[in-house]
């Protein structure tokens, strides 16, 4: 109806009817529309408070115009743990309740005036835990016309847990490729403990050639000092024989411990106790301690896994009471985690057979040079810039290097066209020798055996070898060689003038031993064979050994000794010889033998 009708069917004056609607709508008791240029009322349809308190899952508390709590609906009750009995009249500043009466919450009710405030509250349970709430306070009108407020609480914990997760995960993602050169098992603890906020926990990483676990990082506020008391030394580089668990009677795999597993102490304990899995390595009075001291209900236990291949273990110790949130981004952390260990594990190793690689070419007796299909140096050793004198800094190019070591123009003219003569004669992988004579930056030459090999990305691959003495020495050698064999032909006559003089000759060395006995002195002592001599002592072939063995000294002394003493034969007969001693003397004066000349006398002559 208009105030005309309204006026009309009262009886009143249209004035006084306006009047009293405006207090009506301001108390909510009646609704104005506007139909045209006209103003039309219909009564409120009204809701009771309560009934609309008893059909909302969120926390609605409402406050007269002190914050002194009216009304709160039975969700609310609940979530507080208090009747209602106890909490109506209570200011909201003394009732001590979670979430509402944090200074934040206290903050907006405080300065809310005409307009609703939302605002985002987080709220700490005292087991380390958080929740997220969305609060809505909204200025409220009583039906008395007071002022007061109505906060309305809806429990945003899942959906703000899932974004700062996504967040997390996204952030770690980006960090983990690009992460500097920090401890990462901390970082990875550290992000664990920012998923479960208030725990504590421990990483141990896997050393796959020792089979043993090592403890790499602990988290948590006081957990390195505590467990440091407890153990009586720093946990860090603690050993547990966890790979037990690989053998029997466990038969675990890489795969197996991937995913989280939870092992309960408290209050009725789970198959495997703490000192079980401790492996024995912490006695079980110190593991109960542990479990005391840092109040520990239950645990939750990871592997670092990717491709079957383990890069540690991480345990998530939580409170009584406390349930583990966020397990699918744990989970999906830990995979993260272990895809960045195995690629820093896979650079570490590249890094150290890059080094073990560099440091065996540059110890190398060889230069070695790589050079790219631009002709450019990509690397060249100690040993190359040492036969050269250049390197990369003053001849940057193959062509600059070559007018270095090659500066007759006709030389290095030719070397060129033997190098394009091999290359195109030869195919990737096949060795190019090539021996050059070059011109070093001391101004020396150097003979140089050059080996080429183009690799399968059209890198060449040289090395190079100064055999400047080498190639000095060979000439050397050849006509040592054309000596020897001169030398070796005039042995030879002298030789075989020895072995067929009918005198009797043999040689003898320092000591007196015969080394070689012509034919003429086997046949005057009767033995078929040169062997049977050979390596005898030559006293052994005369009737007074001892006057031999005088004979000898005075020869090897570097004397001569000339006279007639009785040989004794083979079979033991005796004859007459006259013994010519003759000092060997070698270059440099050394005596080194002896040469005994002996010739038959008949009896009587």
């Amino acid at each position: 109806m208009t105030i005309t009708e309204i006026a009309r069917a009262l009886g009143a004056n249209r004035n006084s009817v306006s009047k009293h609607l405006e207090v009506m709508q301001a108390a909510g008791q009646v609704e104005a529309r506007l139909v045209g240029n006209a103003k039309v009322y219909s009564v409120a349809q009204r809701i009771p408070l309560s009934a609309f308190l008893c059909f909302t899952k969120n926390l609605i508390l409402v406050l007269d115009t002190d914050l002194a709590i009216v009304q709160a609906n039975d969700r609310c009750l609940a979530q507080f743990g208090r009747p209602k009995e106890e909490l109506a009249g209570q200011n909201i500043r003394d009732a001590d309740l979670p979430v509402v009466s944090s200074p934040e919450a206290l903050a907006v009710v405080e300065g809310l005036e005409r307009e609703q405030v939302i605002a985002d509250i987080a709220h700490r349970r005292d087991d380390g835990s958080e929740s997220f709430y969305q609060m809505q306070a909204i200025p409220t009108t009583f039906e008395g016309g007071e002022k007061g407020c109505t906060i309305v609480l809806e429990d945003i914990t899942e959906r703000k847990r899932y974004t700062r997760n996504m967040a997390l995960l996204a952030r770690t993602a980006m960090e983990l490729v690009d992460l500097p050169p920090v401890d990462i098992y901390q970082y990875i603890l550290d992000r664990l403990t920012e998923l479960v906020p208030g725990a504590y926990a421990y990483l141990f990483s896997y050393n796959e050639p020792h089979q043993q676990f090592v403890m790499r990082a602990v988290a948590g506020e006081g957990a390195r000092e505590m467990l440091a008391e407890i153990l009586g030394r720093d946990p860090i580089g603690l050993i547990i024989p966890i790979a037990r668990i690989f053998d029997t009677p466990y038969h675990e795999t890489p795969l197996s411990i991937r995913g989280l597993r939870e092992y309960v102490f408290r209050p009725i304990p789970s198959s495997w106790s703490f000192y079980d899995l401790c492996f024995g390595a912490v006695p079980e009075e110190v593991c109960e301690e542990i479990l005391t001291r840092f109040d520990v209900a239950k645990m939750y236990v990871i592997g670092l896994v990717w491709r079957e291949q383990l890069f540690g273990i991480a345990g998530i110790f939580l409170r009584p009471g406390r349930e583990l949130e966020n397990r699918e981004t744990i989970e999906s952390f830990t995979r993260q985690a272990s895809i960045a260990l195995a690629r820093r594990q896979t650079a570490e190793r590249l890094q150290r057979s890059e080094a073990r690689f560099r440091n065996m070419v540059d110890s190398s007796p060889f230069g070695v040079a790589l050079i790219d299909c631009e002709r450019r140096f990509v690397y060249v050793n100690r040993r190359f810039v040492e036969i050269f004198g250049y390197g990369p800094d003053e001849a940057p190019t193959v062509a600059e290097w070559t007018r270095l070591i090659f500066p007759d123009e006709e030389a290095r003219r030719e070397a060129l066209g033997a190098w394009r003569s091999d290359l195109e004669r030869s195919v990737p992988g096949q060795v190019r020798p090539r021996t050059f004579t070059v011109r070093c930056r001391d101004g020396s030459k150097k003979t140089v055996l050059s080996r080429f090999v183009t690799l399968c990305d059209g890198t060449e691959y040289s090395t190079c070898e100064d055999i400047t003495e080498e190639t000095r020495a060979y000439r050397l050698l050849v006509a040592d060689i054309a000596d020897l064999r001169r030398r070796e032909q005039e042995l030879l006559i002298k030789d075989q003038a020895i072995a067929s003089t009918r005198r009797a000759v043999a040689f003898l060395d320092p000591d007196g031993v015969v080394t070689y006995a012509n034919a003429a002195f086997l046949a005057l002592w009767g033995y078929p064979d040169p062997k049977d001599v050979q390596e005898s002592h030559f006293s052994r072939f005369w009737e007074r050994p001892d006057d031999i063995k005088d004979v000898i000294n005075t020869v090897i002394g570097g004397g001569f000794w000339h006279g007639e003493l009785a040989g004794l034969r083979s079979g033991g007969e005796k004859f007459r010889a006259d013994l010519l001693g003759t000092p060997i003397v070698a270059e440099g004066g050394r005596v080194i033998g002896m040469m005994a000349a002996a010739t038959f006398r008949p009896n009587g002559d």
